[in-house]
């Protein structure tokens, strides 16, 4: 690993935890139904969100350039490189490596399916992006979903499909490979344990209750998971300050 991307990956797990609790308002591209009310005004929600101190946000390039300046160098900034739906109706790059880097972001990020009759194509576009990125010692996040198509399309969290998610992530080359939680600490440890970089949650989907996603996402902590990428928990909640902050506390304060 080049001494850049090193420097990027340290800013992105700063805290003395070594875990990061990162803030995501990439999602609107791939809705496609509608914006999401908490997402209808993106500077509105950086305003109120970055004082709180994410560990990190991840938004696409548009937002970055036109939104970010206030924030630049306060939080570190993850660009958002791809679109993607459950379905695969959306399998399009969004930005290049070298466009990431001129916006002074320390990752590009991108979301790709497993199992399901693309899954060539997605795992083609990560190791295109890995191949890019590493020209510039960009480190490389891929949030992986796996699919089941015995019916309409729809995003499954049993453990072996996520441990081969991780697998993919990290045989393509990932620097930080993010995934769904399985909802059990020990299987969740054991896939952690099995990759050679960092493996993070993903926050969503929306739960019934705000307690049941912390309690989620305390569970991802003892399994050894190095944080979360979180956006409708948080941007979706009545209040997205109590919500960052409540996420903070159990992903930098609870123990392994």
């Amino acid at each position: 690993m080049g001494v850049g991307k090193q420097i990027r990956l340290n800013r992105l797990f700063a805290h003395p935890s070594g875990r990061m609790c990162s803030l995501a308002v990439d999602h609107y591209c791939a809705y496609q139904r509608g914006l999401p009310h908490g997402l209808r005004n993106i500077p509105a929600v950086l305003a109120q969100l970055v004082d709180v101190g994410p560990d990190a946000i991840t938004m696409h390039k548009g937002m970055a350039k036109n939104a970010w300046k206030p924030y630049a160098g306060r939080v570190p900034l993850i660009i958002n490189s791809a679109l993607f739906s459950g379905d695969d109706r959306l399998i399009e790059p969004m930005a290049h490596p070298d466009e990431v880097i001129r916006l002074g972001a320390d990752a590009i990020t991108l979301a790709i399916g497993v199992r399901g009759p693309e899954e060539g194509r997605y795992l083609r576009l990560l190791s295109e992006t890995v191949r890019a990125a590493d020209r510039w010692d960009l480190p490389v996040m891929v949030h992986i979903y796996p699919r089941d198509y015995s019916g309409p399309p729809r995003i499954v969290h049993d453990h072996e499909n996520i441990l081969w998610a991780v697998r993919c992530g990290a045989e393509g080359g990932a620097d930080v490979i993010k995934v769904p939680y399985t909802g059990n600490v020990d299987s969740f440890r054991e896939i952690v344990a099995s990759s050679p970089v960092p493996v993070v949650a993903a926050g969503g989907p929306k739960t019934e209750t705000f307690e049941e996603a912390l309690r989620l996402m305390s569970e991802v902590v003892a399994a050894g998971g190095r944080g979360a990428t979180i956006g409708r928990n948080i941007w979706g909640s009545a209040d997205p300050v109590a919500a960052l902050e409540a996420f903070k506390q159990v992903i930098h304060v609870t123990s392994d």
